[in-house]
C-alpha cells in the first residue's frame, strides 16, 4: 500500500464580507475566485495546486490579534505596501528589519493581521 504525504491545501479566514475580502486577497495574490463554493462563501485559487483560501462569514467582528496570519512575498516591500493601501487593507505601522530582508505587518479590509516579506 502506498502512503500519501500530508500536504497544506489551504486556509479557511472567518469574516462578515467574503466577497469583499476575496476580491482583495484574489487581486493581490493574482488568483481566480469562486464567489459562491457554498451559499454566501468566497473562496481564493484551488487546492490543485494549491493551497487556496476560503472565506467563511461569521456574525461576530474580529476581536484582538489573529493567532495565524499569512506571509505574502513581494518583490518590493513599497509597492507591496502601496497595493495593499489601494486594495483596501491597511498598515499597521510595524516593520522589522532583518539581514535576510524586511517584515511588514499589514491588515485586510476585515483587520486581519498578514505579513509582507522581501527577502533580500
Amino acid at each position: 500500500m502506498i502512503m500519501e504525504t500530508n500536504r497544506w491545501v489551504g486556509v479557511t479566514i472567518d469574516c462578515s464580507d467574503p466577497h469583499r475580502l476575496a476580491g482583495f486577497w484574489g487581486t493581490l495574490l493574482g488568483l481566480s475566485v469562486d464567489e459562491e463554493p457554498l451559499p454566501g462563501w468566497a473562496r481564493v485559487g484551488r487546492k490543485d495546486p494549491g493551497p487556496e483560501i476560503t472565506l467563511q462569514p461569521v456574525p461576530e467582528p474580529k476581536q484582538g490579534k489573529v493567532r495565524v496570519h499569512l506571509d505574502i512575498n513581494v518583490a518590493d516591500i513599497d509597492r507591496g505596501i502601496a497595493q495593499v493601501i489601494e486594495l483596501g487593507g491597511s498598515a499597521t505601522g510595524e516593520r522589522h528589519d532583518y539581514d535576510e530582508g524586511v517584515v511588514v505587518i499589514m491588515q485586510d479590509p476585515e483587520g486581519n493581521e498578514f505579513c509582507l516579506v522581501q527577502y533580500y
